[in-house]
């Protein structure tokens, strides 16, 4: 699973290059050009769901001229925006982009945090949490920030103890007590779900929770909760380009009534606005 996942990884940044390439030889660079159509990167669900509600609803009469382009990874909606191939992404929160940032020598900067997606751990072979035997195998992202946070989560819901004062670098070595004997398979952020079939659980990031057909507020084993929650996902541009009118633009309409009404009624508490 792994190899097939760095494989879309590598055609989607291939095409990412490509689009950048041809953006720049029409001198229509979406970074560069402020005139033209603000291009947005995102994951498509909830992300692009929510653009395109933006763009269906409400941009024509802001005057914002809105493309979304979609992604399934993780990796390419930032390095494309960094190489200026799109003028903006909407898929992260604020521990996975300075992990990014550092490891990677990148320039993303946040505009403006629009929602929460809760992430959940799920199992197609036991109803609770403390229905799963010793020895159970959890699946969990390979990221970094996103292991830390399922162990967080894995320790809010009593399975496990991590080391006092732990972060978002939390690894399985920072376990303290593992009473279940837990074991924990690596496993790429977007394949999580997939692996529910080949592990006893996996914790799977809401995005990608969604988009499998599971309600994480219905279907979730353990839930994370929002309350004082840094995981809020936010629209990210190249340093900058904050001030770009058409991010301002868009900023304003992600944050607005319409948006969070919208957020609401679709997700049923699945996604949750963040303001």
């Amino acid at each position: 699973m792994r190899n097939t996942a760095k494989l879309t990884t590598a055609v989607l940044a291939a095409g990412a290059l490509t689009f950048g390439l041809s953006a720049c030889g029409s001198g229509n660079d979406s970074a560069s050009d402020t005139t033209g159509p603000l291009v947005v990167a995102a994951s498509p669900t909830p992300h692009a769901e929510i653009l395109n509600f933006v763009k269906d609803k409400l941009a024509k009469k802001a005057g914002l001229d809105l493309e979304v382009k979609e992604f399934t990874d993780y990796i390419t909606p930032n390095t494309a925006t960094e190489d200026g191939s799109v003028g903006a992404n909407y898929f992260q929160n604020q521990p996975y982009l300075d992990d990014f940032n550092k490891k990677r020598g990148t320039h993303i900067a946040p505009v403006v945090t629009v929602h929460l997606e809760p992430l959940g751990l799920y199992s197609h072979k036991v109803e609770k949490a403390d229905a799963l035997k010793s020895g159970a195998t959890i699946a969990v992202p390979n990221d970094a920030v996103n292991e830390a946070r399922a162990l967080k989560l894995l320790a809010a819901g009593g399975l496990i103890t991590l080391k006092d004062g732990v972060g978002n670098e939390a690894t399985p070595q920072d376990i303290t007590k593992n009473p279940k004997n837990l074991e924990f398979k690596e496993v790429e952020a977007a394949q999580t779900p997939r692996s529910l079939d080949d592990v006893d659980a996996a914790v799977v990031n809401g995005n990608y929770a969604i988009s499998a057909g599971l309600k994480p507020a219905k279907d979730a084993l353990v839930l994370e909760s929002p309350k004082n929650n840094p995981y809020g996902n936010f629209l990210a541009v190249k340093e900058g380009n904050e001030n770009d009118p058409r991010v301002k633009k868009l900023a304003k309409l992600l944050t607005s009534p319409e948006v969070k009404k919208f957020i609401e009624d679709k997700y049923q508490g699945s996604v949750i606005p963040s303001f």
